[in-house]
């Protein structure tokens, strides 16, 4: 349950952050993990990003807004999130809402 909530915290974030489309049935969608223990959590999230973009600040924001949703809405303390950037997609590739 709690990966479901970081995945859809991590859409969020990306359309948000990222300017990459929420679409949830793309096999671009951020896709994430959970590992709970004791009132807390590590996230790991998979997603792909707008090339260009300044990425390290890009990953910062959505790291910190998945964090805080999580935690607002599950309660844990979000020790961790790593972010994995699977691929970089160029404005063609978001247009066409897929990845060659």
């Amino acid at each position: 349950m709690v990966a479901r909530i970081a995945a859809q915290a991590a859409r969020t974030a990306q359309s948000r952050r990222a300017a990459v489309p929420p679409d949830r049935d793309s096999p671009e969608a951020p896709s994430a993990s959970a590992a709970v223990r004791t009132g807390s959590v590590r996230l790991h999230l998979t997603m792909d990003l707008p090339y260009p973009t300044d990425i390290p600040r890009a990953c910062e924001q959505i790291q910190r807004d998945v964090a805080e949703k999580v935690a607002q809405l599950t309660g844990l303390d979000v020790g961790e999130v790593v972010l994995t950037v699977r691929r970089l997609l160029t404005a063609a590739d978001t247009s066409r809402g897929r990845v060659r």
